[in-house]
């Protein structure tokens, strides 16, 4: 996997998690750069756990699925796409009490980090079929999803709900088109 595909694959798993940072922002009287920060680290350690979780799940299958494996990436990251696009054209089915208080303790901060990468522990075990260099590449995840949930605090406070939609919207469709690219590639078509 190259450098713009880890590019395209980070920011697209990150559009939850700024989605949800826009919401956090939008709740708090001030963006702080501590309160920032510390948004920013729970979804992007998530971020960066839940693939490592999910490689090191894949690791063990690895051999045994070779044979199909473009087509478990192509399916998994269409799907993950294909729920972040639904999410994002659905209207009125946001909890508004578990995204838009203005708390940043761990008890309001996990349950939604853990929610927010769900998605990011079967791109892991796609990064294990695909025998991807999972250090670098849970890193790069990681501080792309700690940047733009801190981004998307100071966002949702300045600008409100605006572009939660949006973020959603473009991080499923770059998610389903790197599932489409490993499986036209492992065919043989690019």
């Amino acid at each position: 996997m190259g450098f713009f595909e880890l590019f395209t694959l980070a920011v697209g798993l990150s559009m939850d998690a700024f989605a949800v940072a826009v919401c956090k922002g939008l709740a708090l009287k001030k963006a702080t750069p501590a309160g920032m920060a510390l948004v920013g680290l729970w979804f992007g350690g998530f971020q960066a756990l839940m693939p490592l979780i999910g490689y090191l799940v894949g690791v063990q299958f690895r051999d045994r699925i070779t044979a199909f494996d473009h087509w478990i990436a192509f399916i998994l990251l269409g799907l993950i796409g294909a729920n972040m696009i639904r999410e994002a054209l659905s209207k009125g089915e946001e909890n508004e009490g578990e995204t838009s208080n203005g708390s940043l303790s761990a008890r309001s901060l996990f349950p939604m980090a853990v929610a927010t990468s769900i998605d990011a522990l079967a791109v892991g075990v796609s990064f294990a079929f695909l025998k991807v260099e999972i250090v670098p590449a849970v890193s790069f995840i990681g501080v792309t999803t700690f940047l733009l949930s801190a981004a998307g605090v100071k966002i949702g406070n300045l600008f409100g709900l605006r572009y939660k939609s949006k973020a959603e919207l473009i991080g499923g469709i770059i998610l389903i088109l790197i599932g489409l690219k490993i499986l036209l590639e492992h065919l043989g078509f690019l």
